[in-house]
């Protein structure tokens, strides 16, 4: 493939990012608002906010929680989140013991209470490790949450709020998750100033 070839993709794919974007900022303000609501909430009553997600969606829970428990943009308290996806000595464990399905949810279980928020990425909506967490989630009293694909998948059906990216092609719904993970961090930060 010559460079003429490569650079006709690369426009393409920026022309599907601006159209996905677009798409999401047309009809996802409601939700995105809703969802730093929430985050605000769970940091004003001392509340934890717990992500999860396999594969890319892994990495950008664990980018989240370190948004959180760092900063992001104002300085700030660290507040209260963790990346489920992260201590290999409880995924191994769960996973081997118990079945990969559960690998999320038992982490649920042990460590979310009432108040708390409990995220799930997944392109598809349809991860059965992340809606059995979900799952558990409301059985503690915690806020379900999904970002998700176009159709949301199962977890439509699961979550409290569920966001669902107007967009089919999975590199495209993560990068959208990655702006709303960004703008709801900056809800936040507005909000937990004064904490």
């Amino acid at each position: 493939m010559d460079e003429q070839a490569m650079k006709k993709i690369a426009a393409a794919v920026f022309h599907e990012h601006e159209r996905a974007i677009a798409a999401a900022r047309g009809q996802l303000l409601d939700e995105i608002a809703q969802l730093g609501a929430i985050f605000a909430q769970a940091v004003k009553t001392g509340n934890c906010v717990f992500f999860m997600g396999n594969g890319g969606s892994a990495a950008d829970s664990q980018h989240l929680a370190a948004e959180f428990v760092g900063r992001f943009q104002k300085e700030r308290r660290g507040l209260p989140a963790v990346a489920l996806t992260t201590d290999t000595s409880i995924l191994t464990a769960v996973g081997n013991d118990y079945g990969f399905e559960t690998i999320f949810s038992r982490q649920v279980e042990a460590l979310a209470k009432a108040g708390d928020v409990v995220v799930g990425l997944s392109t598809s909506g349809n991860s059965p490790n992340v809606i059995k967490a979900l799952q558990a989630a409301k059985e503690a009293g915690a806020v379900a949450v999904g970002l998700t694909g176009r159709s949301g998948g199962k977890m439509a059906a699961i979550c409290d709020l569920c966001i669902k990216v107007p967009a089919d092609v999975t590199a495209r719904v993560q990068e959208v998750h990655a702006l709303i993970g960004h703008i709801a961090c900056q809800l936040v930060d507005e909000e937990a100033a004064g904490v």
